[in-house]
């Protein structure tokens, strides 16, 4: 027996059927006596006239009441988006077990589209293209390799980079330091720090020679001390340095008033993926919140709202880099690194009710 639909509920699937809302795929498919086949809500096929149309649940409800599949949209198969989430799944793959980033003129082929679509649908789906994500993912593996490694000659080629200047040229960036330096869990780097008191609590401010690597809040000066420590064991911490105090002094007057202009040179770091986001955050304006969703269609993937809330927790720069202003999409506060209190507090202080 069919399901009973509801008026409006058929008024729905109508409106998604004309619209062919790729949306509405796998929540019902629509089916034509006249042709006796059933399609997708998406199907690019003619729109058949409403009094010939029937809605199921579910493709095995349209094939019991006697209708057979459309050859054009083929709704027995997983929805196009689903397939193309999958592709990019298998090529990240491809990416990620490869000794060497391979061509786009291959990943295209294994994942059944032309170099151009895949191009496209790949940043779609992940956020960044292909090539930004095959470097991000030979830089993850020269992190790891540096920690074991004998020479930095030996972790480059061990981590699939063919040319040595190839990776040089992205090395700064990427570490922060020289590699030699981060290999060795920052040995040599100098990293300067102060800790002090802002009206949200203890703050750390650390800063390479390229910028402000770091500025972190909480309750315990010490266990910031330590964050700091932990990410770079070896490196030589210059604490109480006086010259410091005035980067201190600008770093705790942008917690204070923290919808104020500011021209900090930051020493971000971070994947392809983390520094398109931490910008995007960077031009959410003063007094304003942007949802998740918002800062993922900012970067031109739409779908990469979870990954984006992700690259916001990682931020280590607050208020440098607002992650304070994103919000959930019912406009309700979420996580925060640095807590939920000071996530409020901040925006208040920049006047968002």
């Amino acid at each position: 027996m069919q399901p009973t639909l509801l008026p409006d509920d058929e008024d729905e699937r109508w409106e998604a059927l004309l619209a062919r809302d790729a949306g509405a795929d796998g929540r019902f498919v629509y089916a034509v006596r006249t042709t006796g086949v059933y399609c997708r809500p998406s199907c690019a096929a003619r729109t058949p006239r409403r009094e010939n149309v029937t809605f199921h649940a579910t493709v095995e409800d349209a094939r019991a009441a006697g209708f057979r599949a459309c050859l054009r949209c083929r709704p027995d198969d997983p929805p196009a988006a689903e397939r193309r989430r999958e592709a990019i799944a298998r090529a990240c793959r491809l990416i990620e077990t490869a000794e060497t980033p391979p061509a786009l003129a291959d990943l295209a082929r294994a994942a059944g589209m032309s170099a151009f679509h895949f191009h496209r649908v790949f940043r779609a789906v992940t956020g960044v293209t292909p090539a930004a994500f095959a470097r991000a993912r030979r830089a993850a593996r020269l992190e790891e390799a540096l920690a074991s490694a004998l020479t930095v000659t030996g972790a480059i080629y061990d981590a699939g980079y063919g040319a040595s200047s190839r990776f040089y040229a992205e090395a700064g960036e990427r570490l922060g330091m020289a590699p030699s330096r981060y290999r060795k869990g920052g040995a040599g780097a100098r990293i300067r720090f102060g800790v002090g008191a802002c009206s949200l609590g203890a703050i750390l401010v650390a800063a390479t020679e390229r910028g402000l690597c770091a500025i972190l809040l909480g309750d315990d000066p010490d266990a910031l001390v330590r964050d700091l420590q932990d990410r770079f064991p070896a490196a030589e911490l210059i604490g109480g340095d006086a010259a410091f105090e005035a980067w201190m002094a600008r770093a705790i007057g942008l917690v204070e008033a923290p919808g104020r202009a500011h021209d900090l040179p930051l020493d971000i770091g971070g994947t392809a993926f983390q520094q398109r986001v931490w910008e995007a955050l960077r031009a959410i304006p003063a007094g304003t919140t942007a949802t998740y969703a918002d800062v993922a269609r900012a970067i031109g993937a739409p779908g990469s709202s979870r990954a984006v809330a992700l690259a916001c927790g990682a931020n280590a720069i607050a208020v440098a880099i607002p992650c304070h202003r994103v919000v959930r999409s019912d406009g309700t506060l979420s996580g925060y690194r640095w807590g939920v209190a000071r996530k409020r507090d901040l925006l208040t202080r920049e006047g968002v009710p």
